[in-house]
């Protein structure tokens, strides 16, 4: 299933052009939709009941701001299971695709991950699982946060997908600092462009969802970026 993030959050920067970032689509080390809310453990164990398939399935990935958390996965009701977890990352939804409260998209390579020795394709093909997950750090060892500018960026409007953020993986906030700026423009809701040049370099700063944590990569995007094109700042939270 091609995966791509529709939820945007547009930066006003005076009401004069617009800024656009989204913290992720078409990004998986492992593929993940979850749907509606998540549950609360029944167990000491941190673990949550949940359903999964490798296809469809609506998600509960916070309006976008939940895009980028990390999840450990593991099956078990089925004979073709391990028991063994799988981590997987939040990358897109898929409304109204299942019913369950809380509903794991998988990739067929995670599925398989979660299969005995030579019981992969059995367990891909076994419809809906009975899972159970939680929530861990993302970690990403070695690797730095990365910024992928749209495609569709121009110098009146900017927009950015943010990928390997350890520890969280989602974020509550994105802010940006334009070149000789003193401030940085917070996210917020969408707003009408009169067509103002943005003015790079481009600094940014991140704001994990859970632990509040605040990292800024500074100058990340250069004088003379190029849609399309991803540029690797050199920092990173600590997971």
């Amino acid at each position: 299933m091609a995966l791509r993030q529709n939820v945007f959050c547009f930066l006003p920067i005076v009401a004069t052009f617009s800024i656009l970032f989204t913290s992720c689509y078409s990004f998986y080390p492992k593929l993940l939709n979850i749907n509606a809310s998540l549950a609360v453990s029944d167990n000491q164990s941190g673990w949550s009941p949940a359903g999964a398939t490798w296809y469809g399935g609506p998600s509960i990935f916070k309006s976008g701001i939940g895009c980028g958390a990390c999840y450990e996965v593991k099956c078990s009701t089925n004979s073709a299971c391990s028991g063994n977890p799988v981590t997987v990352v939040i990358t897109d939804e898929c409304p109204g695709c299942v019913s369950e409260s809380v509903h794991f998209d998988l990739s067929g390579t995670s599925i398989g991950a979660m299969a005995k020795s030579g019981l992969a394709d059995l367990l891909r093909n076994a419809g809906i699982l009975q899972v159970q997950y939680k929530k861990v750090d993302c970690k990403y060892p070695g690797t730095t946060i990365a910024f992928h500018v749209d495609p569709g960026s121009n110098p009146n409007y900017f927009a950015t997908l943010i990928e390997y953020t350890n520890g969280d993986g989602d974020l509550a906030s994105v802010d940006l600092k334009q070149a000789l700026d003193t401030d940085v423009v917070g996210c917020g809701m969408e707003t009408d462009g009169a067509g103002s040049t943005l003015l790079p370099p481009f600094s940014l700063r991140l704001t994990s969802l859970d632990s509040r944590k605040t990292i800024v990569a500074t100058t990340v995007i250069p004088a003379g970026w190029e849609p399309g094109k991803t540029y690797r700042s050199v920092v990173n939270f600590n997971p």
